[in-house]
């Protein structure tokens, strides 16, 4: 009964295989570019800061966090690692 969750669980350890190194590039793409445009952002809320527009500054100073690396990249992170790690329990069960 076992050896037949085995064979079962094996295309779904090659599909998360694919999907998490995919997810992995994506990210680290991603990262990158969620970067450059946080750091306009945050020039952008700075100006606005100095213009008296405290309000609009401190809404794209949280957009800026949003999508700065510690936003939501971190998140999409978490979730690719557990996903990884997901991957990493099934390929223990097959070889067990």
């Amino acid at each position: 009964m076992r050896l037949i969750f085995k064979i079962l669980a094996a295309p779904f350890v090659v599909v998360l295989t694919v999907v998490v190194w995919f997810f992995a590039f994506l990210l680290h793409f991603s990262s990158f570019v969620f970067g450059l445009v946080s750091t306009l952002l945050v020039i952008g809320s700075v100006v606005l800061l100095f213009t008296h527009e405290t309000m609009n500054g401190c809404i794209l100073l949280v957009i800026a966090f949003l999508v700065s690396p510690f936003g939501l990249p971190m998140a999409a992170a978490w979730l690719v690692g557990k996903l990884a790690e997901l991957t990493g329990a099934l390929k223990t069960f097959i070889v067990s």
